[in-house]
């Protein structure tokens, strides 16, 4: 029998989503995501005053939280017998090698910023190749760092937030203020927009994780030994290679 490390339980999506800095409508939302992201097209999730004990809020704020997540496509909601919130095909995701985002505004906005970052990731990772100082390499080394006790600690969330802020230090090095403006914004509107990560099945996110950590490993030691081999590896990395298609999650 194949038991889920702790974090990725579904179970433990609530507790999780309770720390974060949102507010109380948007947490609301951002549980409705995920338990439409963990449900099948069409599958009831229950009734309105279920989700709004398990939400834990106000009729009032649930009310705001429903209304924001069927602007997103997330749910649907059906009125009389057998009525209630049932999953839509989760279209507010945008798509991350074996994972998804869970967003907070419209998709089709952050999944072109991530193809816009992913097309400009060659041009940083050259620049960091001319212009990496030794500690340039340090700083890069304690995120892979970081990177790697989030994988070990099963935390999918913690994983991506240490990979963004490898990306956004790589584009420091770049001595072109306009490229590196460019990405960190890109950076930062899919970051400001993300709710969560969840995964998806075709392989175990820990599995995944652990090759993404090995990968970035990789790349910041081709890096600091001058390597062009890190050119083969950021293309490897793209989010949006044809394994990784944005936007809808095939189930």
């Amino acid at each position: 029998m194949t038991i889920d490390p702790p974090a990725f339980r579904r179970s433990d999506w609530p507790s999780r989503l309770a720390d974060r800095d949102l507010s109380r409508p948007e947490s609301a939302v951002a549980l409705l995501v995920e338990m439409a992201a963990a449900a099948e097209p069409g599958q009831r999730l229950g009734t309105k005053d279920e989700l709004r004990a398990l939400c834990g809020v106000s009729v009032g704020t649930f009310n705001e939280a429903l209304r924001m997540a069927e602007a997103r496509g997330v749910v649907s909601v059906r009125r009389g017998p057998g009525g209630g919130l049932f999953a839509n095909r989760p279209s507010p995701m945008v798509r991350l090698g074996n994972s998804v985002l869970a967003l907070n505004e419209d998709a089709a906005s952050v999944a072109d910023a991530v193809r816009l970052r992913d097309a400009l990731d060659p041009l940083l990772i050259q620049d960091a190749l001319e212009y990496a100082a030794p500690e340039d390499i340090a700083a890069l080394r304690a995120l892979v760092d970081r990177m790697k006790a989030a994988a070990d600690d099963y935390d999918g969330d913690a994983f991506l937030h240490a990979n963004w802020a490898l990306h956004a230090r790589i584009a420091e090095i770049s001595p072109s203020p306009i490229l590196r403006s460019l990405y960190l914004s890109l950076l930062e509107l899919v970051e400001s927009h993300t709710l969560t990560v969840l995964p998806v099945a075709e392989t175990p996110l820990p599995d995944y994780v652990r090759t993404r950590y090995e990968l970035h490993a990789a790349l910041v030691e081709a890096i600091a030994t001058g390597d062009n081999r890190a050119l083969d590896l950021i293309r490897e990395h793209s989010t949006t290679a044809e394994n990784a298609p944005a936007q809808e999650v095939s189930r």
